[in-house]
């Protein structure tokens, strides 16, 4: 049966990648390797991936789809900000415990389609602190620096220069810096930064029908000024 009538050989190889790459500690892993552990020749390797870095690209893919399994799976707290912490947590768990995934998956790869849901599930989290009136930046704005903070720390442990307490304290300083108490309060008093966000998002989970497209334009740009004010 040739590779193009087999449905079970990209599967193959594509297990045979990721076996090898948990293993490999660190360490290339060549298409070689991959094919003998397969027991496929390379032609059947280049067939369904293309070249080394398609594969790579779809051990990635595999990599986001057992991360997001655990982020699905993610239970609410009654508390969106705490829900935030702890989905930092698992993002930084899993990349300390699948170093060779992560890699990958923020590293050297391209970016597959199913990243998107990854980035979905972030700006769910902070739009949920957003509505709550906790969130003192755009929702945007809080994602990337989440997500850039996140992946950073991820790195700086994998590489060996975590001190026990350098997720912690990165995650709480981020987690300061773009949120506000319960009630939207600094010092006692209400934050209209925290109203704009709040309401910003509130919109954007339920635009009003009666504005026009330019009109809700406009109130959008008012209010992230607002917000970034």
């Amino acid at each position: 049966m040739t590779a193009q009538k087999d449905p079970d050989t990209r599967a193959r190889i594509l297990r045979a990648a990721v076996r090898l790459l948990t293993e490999a500690d660190g360490e290339p892993v060549s298409t070689r390797a991959v094919c003998t552990a397969a027991g496929v020749g390379a032609p059947t390797l280049y067939h369904h991936f293309g070249d080394k870095r398609g594969l790579f690209d779809a051990v990635a893919a595999y990599g986001f789809e057992e991360y997001l399994a655990s982020k699905r799976a993610q239970d609410g707290t009654g508390d969106p900000v705490d829900d935030l912490r702890r989905g930092w947590d698992l993002h930084i768990e899993y990349g300390r415990t699948n170093p060779a995934f992560y890699t990958l998956m923020y590293g050297t790869s391209r970016t597959p389609p199913v990243a998107d849901e990854a980035h979905a599930i972030l700006l769910g989290l902070v739009g949920a602190v957003a509505r709550a009136g906790r969130l003192r930046v755009p929702v945007d704005t809080a994602a990337r620096m989440i997500h850039a903070a996140g992946v950073g720390v991820t790195f700086a442990i994998i590489a060996g220069e975590d001190d026990g307490e350098l997720s912690v304290r990165t995650r709480e300083a981020i987690l300061g810096a773009i949120t506000v108490s319960p009630g939207g309060k600094e010092n006692g008093t209400a934050s209209a930064s925290a109203r704009a966000v709040a309401l910003r998002a509130a919109l954007t989970a339920d635009p009003p029908p009666r504005l026009t497209a330019t009109e809700a334009a406009l109130l959008n740009e008012w209010l992230d000024r607002i917000a970034d004010g």
